[in-house]
């Protein structure tokens, strides 16, 4: 787990570099590639976002899956597709996109295991354009394959909102 930790933080130092567009039509116009903040929900911890283009991202979160017990670290590749609203101090975008998750299963069963998931995730950004912070709440749904005996696939939801700072 902490190589996936390790790979991921390497992953957002490396990009930061990469510039976000400008030109008014998307979240974030004039803040940093780089948001951190906390999420809540499932699973609640840390998360951070790494804008590629304006109206792409890579989000990953690391926190403890309070519902499905354990610990989970999951990353997407989310897409802006459409902005509902654009006002002179916010836009509020959608995003929608596939990721991986990993979980570690272990709150009060008999036995700990892990599994791994693909992730479609959907989402509202409420993205400030005066303040370096955006807010957004979001779904995904994840289709697992569990290393334990027994039931091998499942099916998980996540759901959870969040706060970011950009830097």
């Amino acid at each position: 787990m902490r190589r996936w930790i390790c790979l991921s933080i390497l992953l957002f130092a490396t990009s930061a570099t990469s510039a976000r567009a400008d030109d008014g039509t998307g979240p974030g116009e004039s803040k940093g590639t780089i948001g951190v903040g906390i999420v809540i929900g499932e699973p609640t911890g840390i998360c951070g976002r790494l804008y590629l283009k304006d109206d792409q991202a890579i989000q990953a979160a690391v926190g403890f899956a309070l519902i499905g017990g354990g610990i989970q670290v999951h990353a997407d590749y989310a897409f802006h597709p459409y902005v509902l609203q654009s006002r002179d101090s916010f836009v509020l975008a959608t995003y929608v996109g596939p990721g991986v998750r990993v979980i570690q299963y272990s709150d009060g069963r008999d036995d700990s295991f892990f599994a791994l998931g693909l992730r479609g995730v959907g989402g509202l950004l409420f993205d400030f354009k005066n303040v370096p912070l955006d807010a957004f709440v979001e779904v995904s749904g994840v289709i697992e394959l569990r290393f334990q005996e027994g039931d091998r696939f499942g099916l998980a939801l996540n759901a959870g909102a969040g706060v970011r700072y950009y830097f």
